[in-house]
């Protein structure tokens, strides 16, 4: 095996290069500022024009482009723009006006300062009141409710609706003094002193504590048994010798009131400090209260005639 068998490794002869043509066309170009051939082949990074050269370039269609600095002058430059759209300005109108809302709602839902600046013991008596006046709804809501339900079922809501209306006729019959009524109740006895006799006022005053302790019917009676039912449009007169003009009708001492309700929240009512017991004995006269299990009031109150005024069903 020769050398040139050796150098390649393979057995095989070493392959001769490309040869260079010989002659005149083979030989360099002898002028000294000729370029390199390698300078001149359009595939070398030499012969490809630079963007930015300002040369146009061809594209494959035929069509001639500008590449370089005109160019990128030339195109149009487009930056990001923020633009308010309808919906993000109705959500920030809505974020306005819920913080507005919050605010009025915080002011008025602030701390009251009387009750912040209140005593304990008040602060308790309020609470009881509201507890109380709460049973006392919720009673009435329970009662209103199981009317309510028997008057929707058919023939026993007639008949509820009947006993309903009757109770409520007997009731305003009462208050309206045209019924007689029995109850629990006191009989307060007015006796005048040698001085002063027992005024009018007076007797007025009674009748109002009494109502404000929960009175539901009650009459005067005189020393001559004529009774006289007192309503809410009953007056009181001062008359002659002592005695009373009680709605037109004149009465003579002594006098007595038949009162039907609570006998010891009425008693109460009576003998408080100032009140008509305290003034009675003042001027010389005496009060004399007696319980009743059973006080009837049986003088009835009888209706003016409406000459304009009719009942609206």
């Amino acid at each position: 095996m020769s050398d040139e068998h050796t150098e390649t490794g393979t057995g095989w002869p070493k392959p001769a290069g490309p040869a260079r043509p010989g002659g005149p066309a083979g030989e360099p170009d002898p002028r000294p500022d000729a370029p390199d051939p390698d300078e001149l082949s359009p595939l070398s990074p030499q012969g490809r024009p630079e963007p930015g050269d300002g040369e146009p370039v061809v594209d494959p269609d035929g069509s001639e482009a500008v590449v370089g600095d005109e160019a990128a002058v030339s195109a149009p430059v487009v930056g990001p723009l923020r633009r308010f759209s309808s919906a993000a300005v109705m959500i920030g109108v809505l974020l306005v006006l819920l913080g507005f809302t919050l605010a009025v709602q915080l002011k008025t839902t602030s701390t009251d300062s009387s009750l912040a600046a209140a005593r304990q013991e008040d602060l308790v008596r309020i609470l009881y009141d509201l507890e109380a006046r709460e049973s006392r709804l919720r009673q009435d809501i329970t009662t209103l409710e199981e009317s309510q339900r028997q008057l929707r079922s058919g023939e026993q809501g007639r008949q509820a609706a009947l006993e309903e209306a009757t109770r409520r006729a007997d009731e305003l019959g009462i208050l309206a003094g045209t019924l007689p009524a029995r109850g629990p109740g006191l009989a307060v006895r007015f006796e005048a002193g040698q001085s002063k006799p027992i005024s009018a006022s007076g007797v007025l005053d009674a009748v109002q504590e009494l109502r404000g302790a929960g009175a539901e019917a009650m009459q005067i009676s005189g020393g001559d048994r004529a009774s006289v039912r007192v309503v809410a449009s009953t007056y009181f007169l001062d008359g002659e010798n002592g005695s009373l003009i009680v709605d037109g009708r004149r009465l003579t001492g002594p006098f007595t009131i038949t009162v039907i309700g609570d006998p010891a929240t009425m008693r109460t009512a009576l003998n408080i400090p100032g009140g008509v017991v305290a003034v009675v004995a003042g001027n010389g006269g005496n009060v004399i209260v007696e319980d009743r299990e059973v006080a009837e009031v049986s003088a009835l109150h009888v209706p003016s005639t409406l000459e304009h005024a009719r009942p609206v069903s």
